[in-house]
């Protein structure tokens, strides 16, 4: 093959040198115009100039030849080289990390909402050298550290940006890599907080569906909504904190709040007049929007199995989406006892991860619909394999998300290529600043009229950091931008976890 290469080569400079001399030629006769005499100049040095291939290997003469080919990168010679991150102000901290490459491209991914950037900063030294396109190896060998809930946010961070990566170095969006798309755009939910008043939960629903578009809510339905109301509850008062409040978010250092205790071990109790009392207001707000959109309800309080369906069946007529997180997730029997007993789909999974944890629930059909949370369930692969498993049960799935959008859009590529996918989670609805921290790179709208807008040709996730905007929402308490983080370079254990 060598000497047939060189022959050619060989008579192609033959003939280069004949035409540069006719060229010439050409240029210097006196009739020849101004016109055609530069036009004939940018050709000659329009060319490849083939008398350098001579000295040439055939490996160096290939690579001249095709120097000109457009490529994202070579992904085949990736390789990872730093971890770097930035802690943003929303949900009271939720970092984005960024994993760098030899290539100059990067991948953007997210630690779950309030979880500790650590959890993915102590990976560093594991995927160090690998190559990032090698998604599933990589999932696989750090899969071991990542733990329910938050706990998962380092694993399913890292995952986000490595699909970030291979999708910018094969120049096509994640969704392709996931196996393609089942749809351009996807619905979303609308998380509406609990309002003070009437007034101002109206306020927040015509925001919501007048001007943002949107045709799906969420509310919350909290037995914290009876505070001061007598005769209500049972048993609430030891769980008070100072203020007289059921803080299902509160004191989360003491194992004894309740905060902390799991639902069926507070034995409080609704009441006949603490249902009439919920129920009232899953009333007011269907009187105000309707029964054209959508409701799910989430946040109900701490409380147990038999509660939980007194409470689904007060509200039964109102035909909600969904029941949300009644009790914990890994109550598969208490799952199935609640779902058995009540028409209103039920639904849980933001805190699983991985789908071995998700089977049992998907087994038994003890939920109507599951919620993974992809910063919490493994990532964009994983979350798609728990849908698709889902699916072949005849469970839809709903996708919980609560983060910036580097989570969101990571969501948005994975229920794009999902087909049994119902509606993902907005949280930040009223945060003005919270679309501008990333801008697309596509030039499309992020969120249309309540649907996120799936990237059809953007590389990767489809998005870059606003950097003015994300260095303006920094969390206080770390400031710091995508500084250095040489400290967690070195590997300092063995992991292998058997024998």
């Amino acid at each position: 093959m060598k000497s047939i290469l060189q022959q050619i080569i060989a008579q192609n400079k033959k003939q280069e040198i004949a035409d540069a001399a006719a060229r010439q030629q050409e240029i210097n006769h006196p009739q020849t115009t101004d016109k055609r005499r530069d036009f004939l100049k940018k050709t000659a040095l329009g060319g490849i100039a083939l008398g350098g291939f001579m000295a040439a290997s055939i490996e160096d003469t290939l690579a001249q030849t095709t120097s000109k080919v457009k490529r994202a990168s070579s992904p085949s010679e990736l390789k990872i080289t730093d971890m770097r991150y930035a802690l943003t102000n929303v949900m009271g901290g939720t970092a984005i990390i960024r994993i760098d490459t030899n290539q100059g491209i990067y991948g953007l991914g997210e630690v779950r909402d309030a979880a500790d950037v650590r959890y993915a900063l102590f990976l560093k030294s594991r995927i160090l050298g690998a190559n990032p396109c090698n998604v599933e190896l990589i999932f696989k060998t750090i899969r071991q550290f990542g733990g329910q809930s938050r706990q998962a946010g380092g694993v399913c961070a890292v995952e986000m940006a490595l699909w970030d990566l291979c999708g910018k170095a094969y120049n096509v969006p994640a969704w392709q890599l996931l196996g393609g798309r089942y749809r351009d755009k996807v619905r979303l939910y609308a998380d509406t907080p609990e309002a003070g008043s009437v007034e101002e939960q109206k306020k927040l629903i015509n925001y919501r569906i007048n001007d943002q578009g949107y045709t799906w809510l969420k509310m919350d339905l909290s037995i914290a909504e009876l505070k001061g109301k007598p005769e209500t509850l049972v048993n609430a008062k030891p769980w008070e904190n100072s203020k007289g409040d059921l803080a299902q978010w509160g004191d989360q250092t003491n194992p004894m709040s309740y905060a902390n205790t799991l639902h069926p071990f507070t034995q409080i109790q609704i009441t006949d007049k603490g249902l009439e009392e919920l129920a009232a207001i899953v009333d007011s707000t269907r009187k105000l929007i309707g029964y054209d959109i959508p409701i799910s309800t989430d946040h109900y309080g701490h409380f147990d199995m038999n509660n939980g369906i007194r409470l689904g069946k007060a509200v039964e007529k109102y035909r909600l989406a969904w029941l949300e997180d009644l009790v914990s997730w890994e109550l598969t029997s208490q799952w199935k006892t609640i779902s058995d007993a009540l028409e209103t789909p039920t639904t849980t999974g933001e805190d699983i991860y991985l789908l071995k944890y998700f089977k049992p629930l998907i087994d038994a059909r003890a939920v109507d619909i599951i919620h993974p949370d992809l910063a919490s369930s493994g990532g964009l692969l994983e979350t798609k394999r728990i849908g698709d498993y889902a699916e072949e049960n005849g469970i839809a799935m709903a996708m919980h998300q609560a983060g910036t959008p580097v989570s969101f859009m990571a969501c948005v590529h994975c229920a794009a290529a999902t087909q049994n996918f119902l509606s993902l989670e907005h949280h930040s609805v009223d945060v003005p600043w919270w679309e501008s921290l990333v801008k697309t790179t596509d030039g499309r709208q992020l969120i249309t009229k309540g649907y996120a807008t799936v990237p059809l040709s953007a590389p990767g996730l489809g998005i870059e950091l606003n950097e003015d905007v994300v260095k303006q929402h920094l969390h206080p308490r770390d400031k710091t931008f995508f500084a250095p983080t040489k400290e967690w370079d070195e590997r300092r254990s063995v992991d292998r976890i058997f024998s």
